[in-house]
């Protein structure tokens, strides 16, 4: 498995086409050492790339490192590139080691209608670069305004379309962004994110502070990235029909569905990101060659269900479901990893909303310069 994460950030937002090859600074998205039969890989130590506080942080399936593009949670460090991509995912759009965000999402002036909006009234669709405010009251209000119009998009999304088809409708999409972007601030602003969660209703707050230490722990396994790196990213398949997927994995080995899902969110941003990593890991789940020919059942490394199944049936034979953290370090080797996993598989077990939050949250990349956005509007 790979160390690399899907989570990568770009300043330059724009969407890119599918399959598209893009040069950027990668995230630091690490490649995870080949696995073996008894479910322990051996050799370096795995590291997530968190695309994504998707990114994707990816175990002995990993495979994203500095080629991918999506590399999270969210959303990788020295130790795997493509682990850093999904920690940057997780990390706010701001330089690495600087507590602040640049001033095109921390500026008053720009500040979206979406978060002044006055009460009584629909709140307007905050724009994908919104300014992200730096006072912890109007942090925790935009947060919670956000979260609460996120819910009712996704629940009208559910109810009225057609998660298995197509892709997600604008509201959902760009709420989910703003949302994802309030946290990486949060994640690069420790004491900001302490007085916020203070703001916040009981419920938000205990969501919040465990998206923002899964940010923390996957952007602890980043280097950010300083020369230029291609990225190849393209759409996820569409949300129910990954669900589909997920729960047929959990039926046949009975690793829970939201744990496979926090997986390949931590990889590569529920698939967004293509690139193979800088070690070889390969597919929707990061998985080395070596690995993928114990567990890989003869299937396609490439394709949705065979990669599952395959997670899954690695996760089995290294502990799960009796043991979560044994399984998870065997997947890959940090124990940053292991808890930003859990993590994320709490908040989608509290609220399945939380899982189609989650899959619509975007490829950042962490670099000298900035977090860049890779996907999303």
């Amino acid at each position: 498995m790979n160390d690399q994460h899907a989570e990568v950030s770009r300043p330059e937002r724009g969407h890119r086409p599918s399959g598209r090859t893009t040069p950027v600074r990668p995230d630091a998205s690490g490649d995870r050492s080949p696995g073996v039969r008894t479910g322990r890989s051996r050799g370096r130590p795995m590291v997530a790339s968190l695309v994504g506080l998707v990114v994707a942080i990816s175990g002995c399936a990993t495979s994203q490192s500095a080629a991918s593009q999506g590399s999270a949670a969210q959303d990788s460090a020295s130790q795997g590139s493509a682990a850093q991509g999904a920690l940057q995912e997780a990390a706010p759009s701001a330089v690495p080691g600087q507590g602040t965000t640049p001033p095109s999402e921390t500026s008053p002036a720009k500040e979206s209608a979406h978060q002044t909006t006055p009460a009584g009234q629909v709140p307007a669709l905050p724009s994908p670069d919104a300014a992200i405010p730096t006072d912890p009251s109007r942090l925790a209000r935009s947060l919670t305004t956000t979260t609460t119009e996120l819910r009712r998009a996704i629940d009208a999304w559910r109810r009225d379309g057609d998660p298995g088809r197509g892709s997600p409708p604008e509201p959902v999409v760009l709420l989910a962004l703003h949302q994802q972007r309030i946290y990486r601030y949060l994640v690069l602003n420790p004491k900001v994110a302490s007085r916020t969660y203070a703001r916040l209703p009981k419920a938000l707050a205990g969501q919040a502070k465990d998206n923002v230490t899964a940010g923390r722990d996957l952007r602890s396994l980043v280097r950010p990235i300083s020369g230029a790196v291609k990225f190849r990213v393209q759409p996820p398949k569409p949300a129910d029909f990954l669900l589909g997927h997920f729960r047929h994995a959990e039926r046949r080995f009975g690793v829970e569905w939201e744990v496979l899902a926090a997986v390949m969110f931590v990889e590569t941003k529920f698939g967004r990101v293509r690139s193979p990593s800088h070690t070889g890991a390969k597919g929707p789940m990061q998985f080395m060659p070596g690995t993928w020919a114990a567990y890989g059942m003869g299937g396609d490394i490439q394709d949705t269900r065979d990669s599952l199944l395959a997670a899954a049936n690695y996760l089995r034979a290294s502990g799960a479901p009796r043991d979560y953290r044994r399984a998870l370090y065997a997947y890959n080797h940090s124990q940053a990893y292991v808890d930003a996993v859990l993590l994320h598989t709490r908040q989608i077990k509290q609220d399945i909303r939380n899982y189609y939050a989650y899959y619509n949250w975007q490829v950042f990349v962490v670099t000298t310069r900035g977090d860049r956005r890779l996907t999303g509007p």
